[in-house]
């Protein structure tokens, strides 16, 4: 494939020069940064980024290639990926195309050759910060891009990620879930598989609804965006508690915080890697947890009843929290680890727990049957 040079432009007038790869289009969004050193799939067909640009911070990217299993949704929601070194021809047994492949396949543009260290600094000096990236011969239609973007804050994201109709994944085991689907990942699929149906549904469906599918739980994934800008789905939580068990992640725990009472706060460039410890104030244990997320419950603004259950160890942010008397808790992080370690898979079993007692899952389904494929394949 040919390559073109380009400039990255950010919101502040910054500008880094690189090598366009991947899809045509000239890409803009707010600009966050991963630390993840494996995982690049999964990342960037995590639908929690969509109206983000990616930069990786580990310097040498697409090496072992992409494949159609490690797909996390059924295309990519991202807006752009920035990479230091891109490997041009993968080299690993279950690589069926390379990540440029899969780029040009979904219309993601890419710029390589960019110093990802200085940006990196720059993100964390500033905060989140707005950029667009493309042609260098464009640069001034670039820079006025990434004047204009308004980053994520105050847009509703998950409307452009969800299902727009209800599926099942699994069926086997005893019991029934009911999956919200704010941007879900097909490893947390195969996860609530182990329990027997899992009924996902789109992010408008009413608690009404949802109860009518006679679950034994409800789950509520993570997704994009704002919390603040999805009251239909706080609307459905708040009349959800009590009545049944749930468990959220990521914005489905954000989304709880604030069907609870609680705040939720933008922070400065969010939480975005495989590497961030948090502890389970419940236990004393510190886990390594795979994140993405730009937003955050207030712990400072937890109502009576509430228990903050998480902490993360390096900001002090609420990772967890939890409501005893409504069988109801949630994670900030990832425990599915899609990618990611697996210190907090631990949370799949309180689910469990909370909804029939029992302690112990069955094996992970790698397979499980009706999960979301690809909208196109890879290559």
């Amino acid at each position: 494939m040919t390559h073109r040079e380009g400039v990255l432009v950010l919101g502040d007038g910054s500008r880094f020069e690189g090598e366009l790869f991947g899809g045509p289009a000239i890409a803009s969004g707010e600009v966050v940064f991963n630390t993840a050193s494996t995982g690049y799939q999964e990342i960037v067909s995590d639908p929690s980024y969509a109206g983000q640009i990616i930069t990786f911070t580990t310097p040498h990217l697409g090496n072992y290639g992409v494949n159609l299993t490690d797909f996390e949704s059924r295309r990519l929601f991202c807006r752009g990926v920035v990479v230091r070194e891109l490997t041009r021809r993968p080299s690993n047994r279950r690589a069926e195309a390379s990540l440029e492949a899969m780029l040009v396949r979904y219309g993601v543009p890419g710029i390589a050759g960019i110093d990802t260290r200085r940006l990196t600094r720059l993100i964390r000096e500033t905060g989140a910060i707005a950029g667009a990236f493309g042609p260098a011969e464009d640069e001034a239609a670039i820079a006025a891009l990434a004047e204009a973007e308004t980053g994520t804050a105050g847009l509703d994201l998950v409307a452009t990620v969800t299902t727009t109709r209800q599926y099942v994944v699994g069926g086997d085991g005893p019991l029934r879930i009911v999956a919200y689907d704010f941007g879900i990942k097909r490893t947390i699929l195969r996860q609530l598989a182990r329990f027997g149906r899992v009924d996902v549904v789109p992010a408008t469906t009413s608690a009404a609804e949802a109860l009518a599918l006679a679950p034994d739980g409800v789950f509520l994934s993570n997704g994009p965006g704002d919390p603040s800008e999805v009251p239909y789905a706080v609307d459905a939580i708040a009349t959800l508690l009590g009545e049944i068990s749930i468990f959220g992640i990521c914005l489905g725990h954000q989304l709880l915080g604030r069907a609870l009472g609680a705040e939720t706060v933008k922070l400065p460039f969010g939480h975005h890697g495989a590497n961030h410890p948090v502890q389970d104030l419940t236990t004393g244990a510190i886990e390594i947890t795979s994140q993405n997320h730009n937003f955050a419950v207030d712990a400072d603004t937890l109502p009576n009843g509430v228990e903050l259950t998480h902490v993360n160890l390096n900001d002090g942010v609420c990772e967890g929290l939890a409501v005893p008397d409504a069988r109801a808790f949630s994670v900030q992080h990832h425990p599915e680890a899609g990618p990611g370690p697996h210190d907090s898979a631990y949370l799949f079993e309180r689910f469990l727990a909370s909804m029939d007692g029992r302690r112990t899952l069955p094996p992970l389904i790698t397979d499980a049957t009706g999960l979301p494929e690809p909208e196109r394949g890879v290559a």
